[in-house]
């Protein structure tokens, strides 16, 4: 954490929205007719995946790096990124010609890390090390302490924060009268923490939202506790928001403002991803789809009312949507897993698809392997159902030829190996 840095305030805010203007986008404030009817209210989109990098990260790298003296210039800056920071420091370090070390989790999808290079060219290096954020973080940071470089944070510095903030100036700027909310992302705590203080001061009835990823709450964990916390594991699917300990600088701004924190299962989010995709046209990453995925949990609050959900960014890996479908269908009650004891006899199998599944059953996934020396021989099988309300129906047919089996459920080893 460094401590000899300036604090946030409203001035370095908007300082910094007048250093970014011919910078970076002014992204647009989208009315969402389809979200709208929906709830019942007036739903906008801030579309931050239409930003330069395709994400708002830009504007706190850029920030900071912009306020370095020609000296820290000279020698150099390191960042430690799941992928969107790192285009922002890729972007800035071209833009302003200083060289930059990139780190970055050896799961970043390849998508992100051929932007990175792209949008840095022969300015940076990058890095592929570490399984999480937070191992690649600690790398990094030992890495810049040890050659003097510049350390970019990605979250906890304040430069970074007033940067991040300036998507709420751009917000209120375009509405005429305040939002009832704003609902945002959050990962370690920047654009949140920035648009508390900001809010704070121009806009106090405006409620803020933070959705943090199921699989990866470290604000509300920090919160909860009265100081930031480690987690001691996270799930990676949501990578953009995908860190085990939130900032401390963000974590003050937060514990001072009380923003509203929630958190959003994985699957929830594949969901909405998809939705977005099929009626917009938006292509939306894990991270950049958090806030909308809080829509439906907040339900009868948002009827009548105006909402902003920041959109955060739009880099999305093609390879990953298999298991963007997957997780989505085994949110909504369409996917299930077994492990089911089939009798070694002729003609079991047959009678388990005549009797077993129902017209709109689909088996998607079926391994087996005989055991001649058994009597039952054990098979993995996914079934795929046409409504959630089918599965009762599906267990009771099951239950009425006799057969034994396991339903696979999240708690399972097993599941794992499925998903």
């Amino acid at each position: 954490m460094t401590t000899h840095l300036s604090p946030v305030t409203v001035e370095s805010i908007e300082e910094a929205h007048a250093r970014l203007r011919s910078i970076v986008t002014h992204t647009p404030l989208q009315l969402n007719a389809r979200l709208s009817d929906r709830f019942g209210a007036q739903i906008y989109l801030k579309r931050e995946d239409l930003q330069v990098v395709r994400s708002y990260k830009l504007r706190g790298a850029y920030n900071l790096m912009s306020l370095l003296t020609a000296e820290e210039r000279g020698r150099g800056v390191v960042c430690a990124s799941a992928g969107n920071h790192a285009q922002g420091v890729a972007y800035t370090c071209r833009a302003l010609e200083i060289q930059g070390r990139i780190y970055m989790p050896q799961n970043t999808p390849k998508q992100k890390v051929q932007r990175v290079r792209a949008l840095g060219e022969n300015w940076i290096k990058i890095e592929l090390v570490g399984d999480t954020f937070d191992a690649t973080y600690r790398l990094a940071a030992e890495y810049a302490h040890g050659t003097d470089k510049v350390f970019v944070h990605p979250f906890d510095d304040p430069r970074v924060i007033s940067g991040q903030a300036t998507v709420g100036v751009e917000i209120f700027e375009e509405l005429e009268t305040p939002p009832d909310y704003i609902v945002t992302p959050v990962g370690g705590g920047g654009l949140i923490s920035g648009l508390a203080l900001y809010s704070e001061h121009y806009f106090p009835d405006t409620t803020l939202i933070g959705v943090e990823p199921a699989g990866a709450a470290c604000m509300l964990a920090a919160l909860q506790a009265g100081h930031p916390v480690t987690l001691p594991q996270i799930d990676t699917f949501v990578d953009g928001a995908a860190v085990k300990t939130a900032g401390h600088h963000n974590f003050e701004i937060c514990r001072r403002l009380h923003p509203e924190i929630m958190t959003i299962d994985e699957g929830k989010i594949c969901t909405e991803m998809i939705d977005l995709y099929q009626n917009e046209g938006v292509i939306a990453e894990p991270a950049g789809a958090l806030s909308i995925s809080a829509l439906p949990v907040l339900g009868e609050r948002l009827r009548g009312k105006t909402i902003v959900c920041v959109l955060s960014g739009g880099n999305n890996d093609i390879t990953r949507y298999p298991e963007i479908i997957e997780r989505s269908l085994i949110d909504r009650g369409l996917k299930h897993y077994f492990l089911i004891e089939f009798s070694q006899r002729p003609g079991a199998l047959r009678r388990y698809l005549d009797e077993a599944l129902g017209p709109g059953d689909d088996i998607t996934l079926f391994e087996y392997i005989k055991k001649s020396s058994r009597e039952y021989g054990p098979a993995l099988v996914g079934i795929e159902l046409t409504a959630k309300e089918d599965f009762t129906p599906l267990l009771a047919r099951m239950d009425g030829i006799g057969l034994r089996y396991e339903i696979i459920g999240r708690d399972s080893a097993l599941f794992r190996f499925v998903l």
